[in-house]
């Protein structure tokens, strides 16, 4: 028997509602005092936004953004034991607004041609995909888009990227970035 992790959705309208997700060593959800704030400097709504969890997991921040309003989330899981573990969480919020696509996320942003407002960026640290994943996301922004990302480190960019905002809690590095206009 899997024992489950779980994960409180902070605002919204699922605000304080409990998302449950298997217990997995690869899995590590956003922290609570992370995503709230990243929502804050997102500004907290989200109505109308096209958004992009490449890395689901939990599903922390697609959940997230979908309770805050956005039109269209996309969550990119790989392993099928946790997409179901999804499928489920989505079915128990009603979330019909939330898109589930079983995918190796760079084969993913490699061949989706859709644009976004905002994409969240948590791969597994140990791959260290972040230089390859980066390279993908200017086609698929939105002209005000933004990327958030998490890592074990500071994200290292070329100056096509503006970190926007940043932050560290404990070992997490967290960005929120956006194109260089001028770059």
């Amino acid at each position: 028997m899997l024992r489950e992790g779980k994960v409180r959705i902070i605002g919204g309208k699922w605000r304080s509602r409990v998302i449950t997700f298997p217990d997995d060593p690869y899995l590590r959800p956003t922290p609570d005092r992370v995503r709230e704030t990243v929502f804050n400097w997102l500004g907290q709504e989200l109505t109308g936004k096209r958004c992009l969890d490449l890395f689901a997991g939990s599903g922390a921040m697609g959940f997230e953004a979908a309770s805050r309003g956005a039109e269209h989330v996309v969550m990119v899981e790989l392993n099928k034991s946790i997409l179901r573990w999804l499928h489920s969480a989505q079915e128990k919020l009603g979330a019909a607004q939330v898109e589930l696509v079983q995918m190796n996320a760079m084969a993913f942003i490699a061949s989706d041609a859709r644009q976004y407002d905002v994409i969240f960026l948590d791969p597994p640290y140990q791959f260290d995909l972040l230089p390859e994943l980066i390279t993908y996301l200017p086609s698929r922004l939105t002209k005000d888009g933004l990327v958030y990302v998490e890592s074990d480190h500071g994200a290292e960019l070329d100056k096509q990227w503006l970190v926007w905002r940043s932050g560290r809690a404990g070992k997490v590095y967290y960005q929120l970035l956006k194109l260089n206009k001028n770059g």
